[in-house]
């Protein structure tokens, strides 16, 4: 890989029209600028709508009424934060290893750059996250699977471009979002820079990469039995693109120099940002929710510290240095925020025992980010030859840190008291049925108007008004002559488009709208 390119400063609109002065440095960036383009994704992404509804989107807790309990938006203000602070130290204090690429022909283009691409990504990354969290992919994937015969090949399969609803991946959703719905004047979206798009494909591989990489190791072993199979399985299970974006795929690659399955290697940062801002704030939310006390998750990281000292696979594949390191880590956490919290518990302070929760975890908040920052920093440092390798991709980078440990702690708190909590499981319920229901009733709008022999119920009053009720530029482009894609998978991204588009409450409330019309 080359940093050239991956910090590649263009854009494919000045590319698309051949703006010669503006492609006449290989950093692809305009001379006079008063800032350099990637600085700029940032804001563009800021600005847009899509952002602001981050706000009513579910973060863990459904429709939280609590206001200091985060949303999709403060989760998505808090890994840019984390992302860029990383970035700043890679450029200033680290920047030898980026040495050998050329990039001091450009002064101040790294430490200008790297942290505001990571901020961008960090901002933009849960974009494409339908309502209700992870319970919206599921309930958009359950649907498709239900409701719609999807083509298939001559073997029985489905077609694996179709995977792209029946395993409907918000990533996928945020790179369609960024660069296809967004209309401004043109059809380039947002039109973000390459390495800003390069870095925010999570999942570099399409649902057709990972259906045919599986397939063959299906054959193998049902041909070859247990014979050693040439084949390897995807690195990651999940598909980052849509098909329907292949092509601009294809342009970003051909300019950052990267290729399907091979992840940028800022990606692995952004992705541990993420990995420390819902272990370590979902904990918080959790405490500050009533759902668990601050004790309760201390004697929870001792417990998990007890266990994995008594069965080493607890770590994942680590050798007895490493481990000490990760439980030192953990202690020390442990250690400074129990000091704390007795700093706190003096009567002359006079705290409930409320606010003795919520401070003792602020503290707990700031140690363990502190740490796990300083652990994912270090973990690229040493491990960027690896994170670099175009032939076996690494799959993850908090798992190379010593932070691994205590974030996977974490989560296993979160998973215990916070998302297996009877109260979140009954929102979430509600929140899977409401979107399939609503499916449903968007479906009668959606299924047959491009078919004019047979418009099948599109053409019925419900249907002509649930067609309405769906973003005019989602219509424009289902309905656009340029638009090549088979019926049925237009059919079925225009409804993914819909639902994934839509707040918690106003899907709620269109739902309740329609089920009284739809008689």
């Amino acid at each position: 890989m080359d940093w050239n390119k991956l910090l590649n400063n263009g854009r494919r609109k000045d590319k698309s029209n051949k703006q010669d002065h503006y492609w006449n440095s290989e950093w692809g960036m305009i001379e006079n600028g008063t800032r350099e383009e990637i600085e700029r994704d940032y804001d563009r992404i800021l600005f847009l709508a899509p952002i602001r509804r981050l706000a009513d989107k579910t973060q863990v807790f459904p429709l939280e009424q609590n206001d200091s309990v985060r949303t999709r938006l403060t989760h998505s203000y808090e890994v840019s934060n984390l992302a860029r602070s990383i970035g700043t130290q890679l450029a200033y204090e680290k920047d030898d290893i980026f040495t050998g690429h050329n990039l001091e022909k450009r002064k101040g283009y790294l430490t200008r750059s790297l942290p505001a691409l990571l901020a961008a990504i960090g901002l933009a990354h849960d974009l494409g996250n339908p309502p209700f969290g992870h319970q919206g992919e599921s309930a958009i994937q359950d649907w498709f699977k239900e409701n719609v015969e999807f083509p298939k090949n001559e073997g029985g399969r489905i077609n694996p471009i179709y995977h792209d609803f029946t395993k409907f991946d918000g990533n996928s959703q945020t790179i369609r979002l960024l660069t296809q719905l967004q209309i401004l004047n043109d059809q380039f979206g947002v039109n973000l820079t390459y390495a800003t798009l390069a870095a925010l494909l999570k999942y570099p591989q399409s649902s057709e990469y990972v259906d045919e990489r599986n397939r063959k190791i299906e054959e193998w072993v049902k041909t070859k039995g247990k014979e050693p199979c040439p084949h390897t399985k995807p690195t990651w299970k999940k598909h980052g693109y849509f098909h329907s974006e292949s092509s601009l795929i294809k342009d970003i690659w051909e300019e950052t120099g990267l290729k399907e399955g091979v992840r940028h290697p800022i990606t692995y940062v952004m992705e541990a940002c993420d990995d420390i801002a819902y272990s370590v704030l979902d904990a918080e939310d959790i405490v500050k929710k009533g759902l668990a006390s601050f004790h309760d998750l201390i004697n929870h990281l001792e417990h998990y510290m007890s266990c994995a000292q008594q069965n080493e696979k607890e770590l994942k594949g680590t050798d007895e240095e490493k481990q000490k390191g990760q439980f030192e880590l953990i202690q020390n956490v442990i250690d400074l925020s129990e000091k704390k919290h007795k700093e706190f518990s003096s009567p002359a302070l006079g705290l409930t025992p409320t606010e003795l929760n919520d401070v003792s975890m602020q503290m707990f908040r700031v140690y363990a980010i502190g740490v796990l920052i300083k652990a994912v920093t270090e973990a690229f440092e040493k491990n960027l030859k690896s994170l670099l390798n175009t032939e076996k991709p690494e799959k993850e980078l908090m798992a190379l840190s010593e932070g691994s440990a205590l974030c996977e702690a974490l989560k296993k708190f979160d998973f215990k008291w916070g998302y297996k909590n009877k109260s979140v499981l009954k929102l979430e319920l509600e929140g899977h049925n409401y979107i399939k229901s609503l499916m449903s009733m968007l479906w009668i709008g959606i299924h047959g108007r491009l078919n004019k022999e047979k418009p099948e119920k599109s053409n019925t009053p419900f249907g002509e008004y649930v067609y309405g009720r769906i973003s005019e530029n989602y219509r424009r482009i289902f309905e656009d002559d340029n638009n090549d894609l088979p019926e049925p998978y237009k059919e079925a991204q225009l409804l993914a488009d819909a639902i994934s588009g839509m707040t918690d409450s106003y899907l709620i409330s269109l739902h309740n709208e329609l089920k009284e019309l739809n008689i």
